[in-house]
């Protein structure tokens, strides 16, 4: 992974910093890939080899569209705690194309509303700068820490625009998502 520090990507929050990657954000990231709590409503965790892979996506992300996953990392500390941002689905949908709201944070770091903090400005940011018409979030039907992080945020959701996931095989016990949109 090469620094990218021509094209300088950054949002701050109260508590955080959303910033360009960087190498040093390698191995946290892949410590809080390998958390099986962190994977919980994940196929399965994910490999060093695979986060590496997912960094260089990321970065490829940034460079085609001028957005995408942002470093997450605490003001206080200068500490990595995992990413937040806007991309683009990597899948075909009814929803799709459009843009996704994600996030994944470091166990340690949930519960005090980093991520809601963070997909707030993201949230803002897509609407103000890049115009973007409305953003969409997903996750599996059972994983309420995130449903509540949308709804936080003012995302509805229809349970008729429930599907299931067409990356995973429909009789896997996380096929099952829901989507959540909010409008401009």
């Amino acid at each position: 992974m090469r620094d990218n520090n021509t094209n300088m990507h950054r949002i701050e929050t109260p508590r955080l910093i959303l910033r360009n990657w960087r190498k040093e954000d390698i191995e946290p990231f892949s410590l809080l890939n390998g958390d099986p709590r962190v994977c919980e409503f994940l196929p399965n965790v994910i490999t060093r080899k695979e986060t590496l892979a997912s960094v260089e996506k990321i970065q490829s992300h940034f460079k085609e569209f001028g957005f995408g996953l942002f470093a997450a990392e605490l003001r206080s500390t200068k500490k990595f705690i995992g990413f937040v941002g806007l991309k683009y689905f990597s899948f075909h949908a009814p929803f799709t194309p459009n843009i996704e709201l994600a996030w994944r944070l470091s166990w340690e770091h949930w519960g005090k509303g980093l991520a809601t903090e963070a997909a707030l400005k993201v949230t803002q940011y897509g609407f103000e700068t890049l115009k973007l018409p409305e953003i969409l979030a997903i996750t599996a039907k059972n994983n309420k820490r995130s449903w509540r992080v949308m709804e936080k945020l003012g995302m509805l959701s229809n349970p008729e625009e429930n599907f299931l996931h067409p990356q995973l095989d429909h009789l896997h016990p996380l096929s099952e998502h829901v989507l959540y949109r909010i409008w401009r």
